[in-house]
């Protein structure tokens, strides 16, 4: 099976450079795996495909404002991206330009709110970075970072909480998990007023979400690593439906990989908390999944192979020509899709 199984080709205008004004106002193209259809709604109508007693699963992990931009004492411009905390206040972030910010090289940001050294060099290129500051770290973070958007998007984001879903909770993402997006307080509260479960995974978004492949054999590559964590009480929810003879639909890819993750063969997961690097590519057969609302994804990505795995590659990217010429909004800010 190789990567360019997985391309087609996307005319940059329907990439969505800005979030919609309201957030369930989105299209949302309905895949039915059984019949073979494709149905085109919009996303608030979700519930209508929603039965009693279905388990829909949300990532409620927080996007840092994670990007920040300071200088070296020699003026020069720098900027930064927050991977990951390894311990109290030394993190592993991205540096550019990274051939001008060796070891022992002192940032400041914003009028000297918050300082930094580089304390090594990293497999792959990322830093050790050490940060000092005055007050509480999250607090100034939200003062003066900026959201991590992706590369394809290139226009500004006038407010911060739209790149964040309604129930992000706890901090940690270097991405949203932007399936999510779509969702609003109300139709939140319409779905379980009718009787549908609402379960939480938490699962912080790595930056090696936007990584490319690099193998042409999907089966030679390696996922990168992210940080999971599910507790009893949503356990016991996504059980109750899988026992019962129900749904359980994840919103996102990331509550997907978290879920088969942690599912044994009959599909009943347990509370638990770890690191996953699951691959889910075409061949994979799903242990607790019966549905996914996802976004429409770069091509020759492992988000594309996972849904690919889900409704069958030739499915999918019928779909998505489908999505094209009915001109659907694609990536982070862009329409949805719901498989059944």
């Amino acid at each position: 099976m190789n990567v360019s199984d997985f391309n087609y080709e996307l005319p940059k205008e329907l990439i969505a450079q800005t979030p919609i004004k309201k957030r369930d106002e989105s299209r949302l193209m309905i895949l039915d795996r059984k019949k073979q259809t494709i149905e085109h709604e919009t996303f608030k109508n979700i519930i209508n495909y929603l039965n009693v007693g279905d388990c829909l699963v949300i990532n409620d992990t927080k996007v840092l404002p994670a990007r920040l931009y300071g200088k070296k004492d020699t003026g020069a411009k720098v900027e930064f991206l927050l991977l990951n905390r390894i311990e109290n206040d030394i993190w592993e972030c991205i540096v550019r330009p990274g051939n001008k910010l060796h070891v022992g090289t002192k940032i400041t940001f914003a009028e000297e709110l918050l300082k930094a050294e580089i304390l090594e060099t990293m497999e792959g290129g990322t830093r050790k970075v050490n940060f000092e500051y005055k007050g509480i770290f999250n607090e100034i973070l939200d003062q003066i970072g900026l959201m991590p958007l992706p590369p394809y998007i290139y226009e500004e984001l006038r407010e911060k909480d739209r790149y964040q879903t309604v129930y992000a909770k706890y901090e940690g993402s270097a991405a949203a998990p932007t399936a999510g997006l779509h969702f609003t307080d109300e139709l939140l509260k319409k779905i379980e007023d009718k009787g549908i479960q609402i379960a939480h995974v938490t699962l912080h978004v790595g930056i090696g979400t936007f990584r490319p492949v690099k193998v042409e054999n999907v089966e030679e590559h390696h996922m990168h690593s992210e940080h999971f964590y599910i507790k009893e009480e949503d356990a016991e929810k996504i059980n109750k439906a899988k026992t019962t003879g129900k749904r359980v639909i994840a919103v996102g890819t990331t509550s997907c990989r978290t879920l088969e993750t942690v599912a044994n063969e009959k599909g009943i997961v347990k509370a638990m908390e770890g690191d996953t690097q699951i691959f889910i590519y075409p061949g994979y057969k799903f242990k607790c999944l019966d549905g996914l609302v996802t976004n429409f994804h770069l091509p020759e990505s492992t988000l594309l192979m996972l849904v690919s795995s889900l409704a069958g590659r030739e499915y999918i990217l019928k779909a998505y020509k489908e999505a094209i010429k009915e001109k659907y909004k694609f990536f982070s800010f862009g329409d949805a899709m719901l498989i059944l």
